[in-house]
């Protein structure tokens, strides 16, 4: 008999370690801020002008939305199943984390922050700045201008230390939901989850820390 609810959670996974494929692509993206606003630009620039750019957009909300939409109704379906909380919690060497156990609140924090993200620089000023005759948005300086408040790098630091805490959990939890369980080498992986989340969360924190304490 098939289980409706392991399905679910595969699909769920699979579309989230799909989301950490194009986090990493994300994260080179960013980094390029460093060499230079011009390659910056043109990276931006090459992006944006993308034919399929549209349709690749459109993807990435449809896995985005299945990941939460799928998140949101195990976790509906697992309360409703215990409504009353266990008077006691045992250990049983599985234990919860803080990675695990603030799941939801690490979630919700990144649909905020990809709210306000998405509208201050996809929709932000639409600078201009020309190389070698060619046009391009300036989206280095709106980013500049935008990391120029610490509420706007307090916020955005925050937002990926909780990035950094889901995927610790959820990067390890999506090959469990495949069946991937395994006495050596479970724990290496979610060792492996942990780093990954870390160096994540890093890396996405440079960008505006650096903008920051340039303008400083």
């Amino acid at each position: 008999m098939i289980n409706v609810s392991i399905i679910k959670k595969q699909i769920a996974g699979f579309a989230g370690l799909l989301l950490c494929l194009f986090a990493m692509a994300h994260l080179a993206g960013n980094l390029l801020m460093l060499v230079s606003s011009e390659v910056f630009n043109r990276y931006a620039h090459a992006l944006t002008s993308n034919p399929f750019i549209y349709g690749i957009e459109l993807t990435l909300l449809f896995i985005f939305l299945i990941h939460l939409g799928l998140v949101m109704r195990l976790q509906w379906e697992n309360r409703s199943a215990r409504p009353e909380k266990y008077a006691m919690q045992k250990r049983t060497g599985r234990g919860a984390t803080l990675a695990s156990s603030t799941m939801v609140f690490s979630g919700i924090t990144l649909l905020v922050y990809l709210v306000f993200h998405i509208l201050h620089l996809k929709f932000g000023t639409d600078y201009r700045v020309s190389y070698d005759g060619i046009e391009v948005r300036d989206l280095s300086r709106l980013v500049m201008e935008y990391f120029g408040s610490p509420g706007t790098v307090g916020f955005y630091v925050l937002a990926m230390t909780a990035f950094g805490m889901h995927l610790s959990h959820g990067f390890w939890s999506a090959f469990q939901s495949f069946g991937f369980s395994h006495a050596k080498y479970t724990v290496k992986l979610r060792r492996l989850s942990i780093v990954f989340g870390v160096l994540m969360s890093i890396g996405f924190s440079i960008l505006p820390l650096w903008a920051y304490l340039q303008g400083v």
